[in-house]
């Protein structure tokens, strides 16, 4: 199964990413062809559910910020990029019902752990949400690094400036069977976090 979507516009993305951002791909031999996995990457751009995506060749769904499916127009285009609703400001139990359903069915599914971009570059506070799904179903994660987003796109800047962006992939990591769910949570976002911010 394929996006539709992003296999029509990967190439003219990627070729205007190279461009204009600089943008450079590192590690996409560590993207699993297959099975449940979380992609999680810091956040630094709004294209960085897209950019992110374009080396991995399969479906891939999006843990996004519900007040943006009240935005007309902007609504329709994420939903056709399979994104659903989370909200930000307090537990949702049906994102996680459906961020479930899509792990359980061998999907990726795609969530920023920061939960909003970052506000000066650097790499925040994960939140857990993310880390407990991948233990609750014993799924990897495949922890990505983002770097050169914020210079180019700062928060409260309409477009982004030509800039030198790289986007690295690294290995899957794996929840700690031998932890209880919470510690093996906490252990797993803190590995996570760590190879992120080792590159960033």
């Amino acid at each position: 199964m394929r996006t539709p979507v992003l296999d029509v516009f990967r190439p003219g993305v990627h070729g205007v990413a190279r461009l204009y951002l600089g943008l450079r791909l590192q590690g996409t031999e560590h993207i699993p062809p297959g099975g449940a996995v979380v992609i999680v990457p810091n956040h630094q751009t709004y294209a960085d559910p897209v950019l992110v995506t374009i080396p991995v060749r399969r479906p891939v769904h999006y843990m996004a910020w519900s007040q943006l499916f009240d935005v007309p127009g902007l609504s329709w285009m994420i939903r056709r990029l399979r994104a659903f609703p989370v909200q930000l400001e307090s537990r949702d139990p049906r994102a996680t019902r459906e961020a479930v359903r899509l792990l359980q069915a061998g999907e990726a599914v795609m969530i920023f752990p920061e939960g909003a971009r970052s506000v000066d570059g650097r790499v925040g506070r994960f939140k857990p949400g993310a880390f407990r799904l991948a233990v609750s179903l014993s799924a990897p994660v495949l922890p990505v690094t983002i770097v050169g987003g914020h210079a180019s796109w700062p928060p409260g800047r309409p477009l982004p400036r030509p800039g030198r962006m790289t986007i690295t992939y690294h290995p899957l990591l794996y929840p700690d069977a031998g932890r209880g769910a919470r510690d093996a949570a906490q252990d797993l976002a803190e590995r996570t976090r760590a190879v992120i911010v080792g590159t960033s």
